[in-house]
């Protein structure tokens, strides 16, 4: 490296850096070496023959405004494209060309390459696979559509997932972004739309990766120098899935390599499955232009399985394992976990190890001994059980008169206390807290919590009552 060529360079960078972004200048010219000053021409080095076109393809006006800025009308470029990195016995090789002779460079390189030079072994390389090569997808073969159960919560992106699996790429949900909070069935839906292509269109290669990994792999490339064969590899995928792609953020050399495979991918028509824990409107350090292409296609969100959802889950679960589970332990279960469908099939395989293991028979009592341990409202906070009873107790009433049909003044005020209490202390929803007090529907629970506020305000004693009652709860709570 001259001395000559470093300082004609650095002039170059001051030019090329008052026409990028920080970010394209760090990612695609900090990594690039002036290697010599010949009369007019300035060769620089560059990492690979990927490292080179992309130069060529993205920022080739800019190389030459600041060649005929700094070097004058007659300067000229030339690149020195790194073939083998080589090792601590061989030197690497280097294949130099013109600027702006792009198909040329692309054919001589691809030439070397085939020479026996020691070229470099990457997990994303396709020159080293044959037909007989197996391309692993990364996929659970468990999630498919069939154990994907339907309902209002999920049927936007249940059939629109369905659509792209039947016609990826082809569809105008291109790219397809599955949102929704934890436990929602997000990763079991878009594997479900890999799976699906992979056993009805067999040429297909569809790859599922999580952003982290898709993150991790990226920064391995750019730190061994394989940025090429990590991108050769993307490239070629038909239908890429990426979870979780939230974890881009404030990744922008990650953001920058996705935006343009994204563009790859897309102009040729292959198909883009993401999901994300919010709507791409809501991803915070993302770029705009990313951000942009997100929405181009279908924004499909997955919410909180309703009752009706949550019951077909548990019917599902206990068929594929071979288990009766009463209706009413069903009902009990739908209304009690009513958080996410991991917690709600998390809950359920512990009752049925629970059942096998002591080789008792699934009940209604064996359901709310297992639902103490692992629900954490129920037991250790302040859950609906311990609400109805301390409720109970204050009011002197019985138990099973807050869940009877009963009519009483009395009554009446402590289900209408006990139902308040609950709304204030639990994650309940509203179905669940009626269905704990005799299946009673939502509209009674919003009355009775309207109810006890007015009295609150109209009635002293009252309000004393709720006070005490309330530093139960809370006590309880600590």
């Amino acid at each position: 490296m001259s001395s000559e060529a470093t300082a004609v360079w650095k002039e170059c960078l001051r030019v090329i850096g008052q026409h990028v972004n920080e970010q394209s200048f760090s990612t695609w010219f900090t990594p690039v070496n002036p290697v010599r000053l010949d009369g007019s021409t300035l060769t620089i080095q560059v990492p690979s023959q990927f490292f080179y076109e992309w130069l060529e393809d993205n920022y080739v006006d800019v190389l030459k405004l600041a060649i005929k800025t700094v070097m004058g009308s007659n300067g000229k470029l030339e690149y020195a494209v790194v073939v083998d990195k080589g090792n601590s016995q061989n030197q690497p090789y280097v294949v130099s060309f013109p600027q702006g002779n792009n198909t040329t460079a692309r054919k001589k390189v691809k030439e070397q390459q085939k020479v026996g030079s020691n070229n470099h072994n990457s997990p994303f390389d396709f020159t080293s696979l044959d037909e007989h090569t197996t391309l692993q997808s990364n996929l659970n073969p468990n999630y498919s559509f069939n154990s994907f159960i339907e309902g209002d919560c999920n049927r936007l992106a249940r059939s629109a997932g369905f659509a792209v699996a039947n016609k990826p790429g082809i569809t105008s949900f291109n790219p397809l972004m599955v949102y929704g909070t934890v436990g929602l069935g997000k990763t079991h839906l878009v594997q479900a739309i890999g799976n699906e292509i992979k056993n009805t269109l067999e040429d297909k290669f569809v790859l599922y990766v999580s952003s982290e990994k898709f993150v991790n792999q990226f920064m391995d490339s750019v730190t061994e120098g394989n940025i090429k064969s990590f991108t050769n590899f993307y490239m070629q995928v038909d239908v890429l899935i990426i979870d979780d792609i939230q974890f881009f953020a404030g990744k922008g050399r990650t953001q920058e390599m996705f935006f343009h495979i994204f563009n790859h991918l897309h102009q040729n028509k292959k198909q883009i499955v993401m999901t994300s824990d919010c709507p791409p409107k809501d991803l915070n350090g993302l770029e705009e232009r990313l951000l942009s292409r997100f929405k181009w296609g279908l924004t499909a969100d997955l919410q909180m399985p309703d009752f009706e959802t949550r019951v077909a889950i548990i019917k599902k679960k206990s068929q594929s394992e071979g288990i009766f589970i009463p209706e009413d332990v069903i009902e009990y279960l739908a209304h009690t976990v009513d958080t996410n469908i991991r917690e709600l099939e998390g809950v359920l395989i512990s009752l049925i190890a629970h059942a096998s293991l002591s080789r008792v028979e699934i009940d209604l009592g064996l359901a709310k001994t297992i639902m103490k341990n692992i629900v954490k409202d129920i037991e250790t906070e302040v859950g609906i059980d311990f609400i109805q009873k301390t409720c109970a107790d204050f009011f002197g009433i019985k138990l099973e008169d807050l869940k009877a049909k009963t009519r009483k003044k009395e009554i009446v005020t402590a289900r209408q206390v006990s139902m308040y209490f609950c709304k204030e202390f639990t994650n309940h929803s509203l179905k669940s807290i009626g269905y704990h007090f005799g299946g009673r529907d939502h509209s009674t629970v919003i009355h009775a919590v309207q109810t006890v506020n007015d009295m609150i305000e109209t009635d002293a004693s009252f309000k004393n009552s709720i006070s005490d009652l309330r530093k139960k709860f809370k006590m309880r709570s600590y």
